[in-house]
């Protein structure tokens, strides 16, 4: 059979022009190459939330949130950082193909330093972070090459390009002068965080030159959730360790079963509520807004891993091997969804420029169904209780969304269709 010119096009993977995608392409998906790029994220997440709940679990809070803060930027940063640019130049040869392997080998890099910082925050001695930025190196030559490349072959965008190139070089250097001196844990962190400004500036500065990088809206909407529910698999992670220790505990039992609705209900639901977001069509038509509603899904991600962790810390809870009591064992879950929660409405309000007072009632709801799952747990109820209860909380937001919110978001972005300048 015959093949036309266009279709063999597509069925090898030559080298191609980095010039730059479409930004208005029709259809566009993610790839299965970005897929399997997202799987090395698994295992980061996975490394992360275990260290989160063994810390927790310990009753060591500050390196316990210290840690996972750190570890949750590294983590999300280095997804962001590859598809944003994937999104505007992604070629699909060879070339990209195999670097972007190379990054994958970094991520990987990166997950294995995970429980080495972790323990270098909880003993005070100095921030060992010196295989998470190992790993970085991987990742940053790999996206440095993928930069340059884009600024040879798509010269309108020269500048940008390297203006990114400038940014990640400076930040890297800077990593990399943290391990090769033996800073205090304090002082550690401080110039971390200094470094962590770089970071975020550099895109900031890149994209507000001659309109930017041609990243496409829908696209990225769809990278973000894709992202969150891999996420969302530490909840599934978390509710099995939970489900596991009660049946080790007690057998197959009424508290197994409330364990399994809670951890699988709480997952689904905050599943929905992420989906709530109208991203794609408020990016589409407000490019500008990009950078608030991109950094502020970290938060959104971090407390859904976080989430995740505190249904393990409640699995060491109910195996008697915790060191916290049920109070300290219930907010280790309810403070990540209230957080979780708080992301969500706090993000759809900026997107859509505009307060809706329905959700006054839902948070007053939901705040409501939080601190009666505190109060269960202060007066002894059975932490399996304690966590269908908690499992509510996002229940209200889809409750709600569905019987009245949805009209009130359709009524916001008829309001606010009108694009504005990137």
């Amino acid at each position: 059979m015959n093949t036309t010119p266009a279709s063999s096009e597509i069925l090898h993977h030559h080298v191609r022009r980095m010039a730059g995608r479409d930004p208005h392409e029709a259809h566009r998906v993610a790839t299965p190459l970005e897929l399997l790029f997202d799987l090395t994220f698994v295992t980061a997440f996975s490394f992360a939330s275990s260290q989160l709940a063994h810390a927790l679990a310990e009753g060591h809070y500050t390196a316990a949130l210290l840690g996972f803060a750190f570890a949750s930027f590294a983590i999300c940063w280095a997804w962001i950082n590859f598809s944003w640019f994937s999104s505007a130049y992604d070629t699909d040869d060879w070339i990209f193909r195999l670097v972007t392997m190379v990054q994958m080998i970094g991520v990987l890099v990166l997950a294995i330093g995970l429980p080495r910082m972790f323990a270098s925050i909880e003993h005070g001695e100095h921030l060992d972070n010196s295989v998470m930025v190992f790993g970085y190196v991987i990742m940053r030559l790999a996206m440095i090459f993928q930069w340059l490349r884009a600024a040879r072959q798509d010269p309108a965008r020269r500048g940008i390009c390297l203006t990114y190139v400038t940014a990640i070089a400076i930040a890297q250097i800077g990593w990399v002068v943290q391990i090769l001196f033996d800073f205090p844990v304090g002082t550690s962190i401080v110039l971390a965080i200094i470094l962590l400004l770089i970071e975020l500036a550099g895109p900031v500065i890149a994209e507000r030159r001659h309109g930017g990088t041609p990243w496409h809206a829908h696209h990225m909407a769809e990278r973000y959730s894709l992202f969150a529910i891999i996420a969302l698999g530490e909840g599934v992670v978390g509710t099995l360790a939970s489900l596991s220790a009660v049946v080790e505990e007690q057998g197959w039992s009424l508290d197994a079963a409330l364990i399994c609705i809670a951890g699988t209900g709480l997952t689904f639901g905050m599943w929905w509520v992420y989906y709530m977001l109208p991203s794609a069509p408020v990016l589409h038509a407000h490019r500008n807004r990009a950078f608030v509603w991109g950094y502020g899904q970290m938060l959104i991600v971090a407390a859904i891993v976080a989430t995740g962790a505190g249904l393990h810390v409640a699995a060491y809870f109910i195996e008697h091997k915790a060191h916290i009591g049920p109070l300290a064992t219930l907010l280790a879950t309810a403070i990540p969804v209230a957080v979780f929660l708080a992301a969500v409405y706090a993000l759809y309000t900026y997107l859509v420029r505009r307060f809706d007072p329905f959700h006054i009632w839902l948070l007053l709801a939901t705040a409501a169904v939080v601190v009666l799952a505190i109060f269960a747990a202060i007066a002894g109820v059975d932490m399996a209780v304690c966590l269908v209860i908690l499992m509510l909380a996002p229940a209200v937001t889809v409750v709600g969304y569905e019987l009245l919110g949805h009209r009130h978001q359709a009524q916001a972005l008829a309001g606010d269709a009108h694009p504005t300048t990137p």
